[in-house]
């Protein structure tokens, strides 16, 4: 029996934690803050409950298989999944609206076809096809394999199967995200919603790789899930799970170095000046967080992978009206921006900190867990903005982001203002606060192609005993990917490092 010190309660640290003391190991995690979930956070007011971190789930599989290896009880015996149907429902620039089902392409296609006119939706349900080829070459060595050492070879092959497309009498196929939604689905509709799958990680769809296909298609392949209560509960579940399997968690207790001897990690040092001995350690940190916890590179022997391309934060908005949910209310609603290059300059390139109106993304949960009765509701409107540098926006910056969420959520909740009985606003600020990341960056998705600006760096680091897990390292961000990063890393060490992922 191994003693593991885990440092982070985040997701994929705590699905590591638990797999590994289901392996006969004593697991202690030491998290400086006061509760688990790392960026899965909750607020709550006069009855009024928020998820303040992802609201959706996908590839709920992760998690089903997390619960089966770990104990008796189903994911579904802890937490209530819900389908949610229709999986989303856009607002265009022009006004066009359509809503999609969940997880059904015949839907999809018909939905398109009536909203956008004829063709559209069979254009979007071609690409579907060819998003499926990438993600059938990807899924196993970006989510349920450990980085491949001679990792380039993901970095320089781009899977998605684009169509030739002739352009100035040369024929060229696309390699961007962007490219793909121009010369492919040709609908400025068609391309703001393929997009819109890249921008809700913090991609820009202009230099973001065509393999980020994957994204929207993890959607339609595998649904939208929704936890009840909030994802919250999902936290919670995975958190009891490591209690009843016995993994030692200590509040408040930040960890301020990696002890090493003899060349490999031997434990970890808190800030009371106490030592934790361990056998091996895991730490669900940022890089540069690892970088000063061990005072020296912990990239992987060969080298390591590039550093991911810039990073995209969120503000959000909380909301409490006054009256109820309406019936028929879509669960997710996405507004998307009136001027598209304008947002993706603002956000990305020519004109940081421009005015532009963002995109949106309005949750309006059917749940009646998280308003104080059936006469209020609790909305979240959410956008993505660029990581705080140095001191971060000055009030003025943030307070005016916050009227165009609102505005732009009007679009989808007519009456909002009028109903409006208080808002609460989460910043970049808050989300550097939960996870430690310095300037509140989120993580997105490893993805293939793009010279390896969007893999992350292996489990495996460059001291023996130290490995890396949660969204800044391999398989990368998002609530199901952290979870795979917690099985690779438990494998890592049960196995060693023959382990090859699940079968």
């Amino acid at each position: 029996m191994a003693r593991i010190a885990v440092i982070g309660a985040g997701m994929g640290a705590m699905a590591a934690a638990a797999r590994l003391a289901v392996a006969g190991h004593r697991v202690a995690v030491y998290e400086r803050t006061d509760t688990y979930g790392g960026a899965v956070r909750r607020f709550e007011r006069d009855g009024f409950s928020f998820d303040t971190g992802p609201g959706l789930l996908t590839l709920p599989a992760v998690y089903r298989d997390l619960f089966l290896k770990t104990g008796k009880e189903p994911l579904e015996a802890c937490v209530e999944l819900v389908q949610v149907d229709p999986s989303s429902r856009h607002v265009f620039a022009d006004g066009t609206r359509v809503s999609l089902p969940n997880a059904s392409r015949a839907g999809v296609v018909a939905a398109l076809d009536e909203a956008l006119g004829s063709a559209a939706g069979q254009r979007w349900g071609d690409f579907l096809v060819r998003a499926r080829e990438a993600w059938d070459r990807t899924r196993r060595p970006l989510l349920e394999e450990p980085l491949w050492p001679n990792w380039s070879v993901l970095a320089e092959r781009e899977p998605y199967p684009a169509v030739p497309h002739k352009r100035l009498l040369r024929t060229r196929r696309a390699t961007t995200l962007a490219e793909v939604a121009a010369w492919e689905l040709r609908d400025p509709r068609l391309a703001a919603l393929l997009e819109s799958h890249a921008l809700a990680y913090g991609l820009d769809p202009r230099v973001v790789p065509a393999s980020a296909a994957v994204l929207p298609y993890m959607e339609h392949a595998f649904g939208t899930w929704y936890v009840h209560g909030g994802v919250r509960e999902l936290a919670r579940a995975v958190y009891e799970r490591c209690v009843a399997r016995k993994v030692e968690f200590v509040f408040g207790a930040e960890v301020t170095g990696v002890l090493e001897k003899d060349g490999r990690a031997a434990g970890v040092e808190l800030a009371d000046g106490s030592v934790a001995e361990a056998d091996f350690v895991v730490a669900g940190t940022a890089p540069a967080v690892v970088g000063r916890l061990v005072r020296q590179s912990v990239v992987r022997p060969d080298g390591g992978v590039p550093a991911q391309r810039g990073a995209a934060s969120r503000l959000m908005v909380l909301l409490a009206l006054r009256g109820p949910r309406p019936e028929g209310a879509a669960h997710r609603t996405v507004v998307h921006a009136p001027h598209r290059e304008a947002e993706l300059d603002a956000l990305f390139g020519t004109a940081p900190g421009a005015d532009t109106r963002p995109t949106v993304t309005v949750l309006r949960p059917d749940d009646p867990k998280l308003v104080p009765d059936s006469a209020h509701e609790a909305v979240t409107v959410t956008s993505v903005v660029p990581a705080q540098t140095g001191r971060g926006p000055e009030k003025p910056d943030v307070d005016r982001g916050v009227e165009h969420l609102i505005a732009a959520a009007e679009r989808a909740v007519p009456d909002l203002r009028e109903r409006l009985l208080w808002h609460e606003v989460r910043t970049p600020a808050d989300i550097a606060g939960a996870t430690g990341a310095e300037g509140g960056p989120v993580p997105a998705p490893a993805l293939a192609a793009g010279d390896g600006g969007l893999l992350h760096p292996s489990n495996s680091t460059g001291i023996p005993g130290l490995f890396t897990v949660g969204g800044w390292s391999h398989p990368g961000g998002g609530l199901a990917h952290a979870g795979m990063s917690g099985a690779l890393v438990a494998g890592l060490i049960v196995e060693g490092p023959e382990f090859r992922g699940s079968q």
